[in-house]
């Protein structure tokens, strides 16, 4: 059990570091939805489910929602003709 804290320890800090590194807004948005879920995961380790539902309910699912809603109002996202025209 100790090996599976290290190893969520450690894709916790590469999701934070490959989010600042991150040039694409729709893949940074990803590794921060990954993000949350590991740390979700961690909190249920910690016995702690209250925090892991809400992290998982609004760091997942509510705050990259609005995100992606975000990207497709600036015209972040989107197919590759739309940036042509």
């Amino acid at each position: 059990m100790l090996t599976f804290q290290y190893i969520l320890l450690f894709f916790l800090i590469v999701c934070a570091v490959a989010v600042s590194f991150s040039k694409n807004l729709l893949s940074s948005i990803i590794i921060f939805m990954s993000y949350s879920l590991i740390m979700s995961i961690i909190w249920i380790m910690l016995e702690s489910p209250d925090l892991a539902i809400t992290e998982a309910a609004v760091g997942a699912g509510v705050t990259s929602l609005l995100f992606f809603v975000t990207l497709k109002k600036i015209h972040a996202m989107g197919d590759k003709e739309d940036k042509n025209e």
